[in-house]
């Protein structure tokens, strides 16, 4: 499975409920189960970011499925981004070499 950060920030609704943050943590994965994905991890952050998860999807279009349901909610925004482990980053390399 391919691996996404996501970094997500509150919206003034998320902000007003943060007292359910975990709780939604859970609503999350078990939607991103429902999906064929996995919740890797997640944590609350200080600074530009109010929380940082890794999640795992089959692919780019269940990976952008979930960002779109967990945006959907309002009480988030998020950037996703594409992540690659060492031996994904081996076989780029080993292709841009020729």
């Amino acid at each position: 499975m391919a691996t996404y950060i996501t970094l997500l920030n509150w919206t003034e609704q998320g902000v007003r409920a943060y007292k359910d943050t975990t709780k939604r943590t859970e609503d999350f994965a078990a939607a991103l189960n429902k999906l064929g994905a996995r919740l890797v991890d997640i944590y609350w952050t200080d600074g530009p970011y109010d929380l940082v998860c890794m999640i795992e999807a089959p692919d780019d279009e269940t990976a952008t499925a979930a960002s779109l349901q967990l945006g959907a909610v309002g009480k988030v925004r998020t950037t996703t981004l594409r992540a690659f482990d060492r031996e994904e980053m081996r076989g780029i390399i080993a292709k841009a070499a020729g």
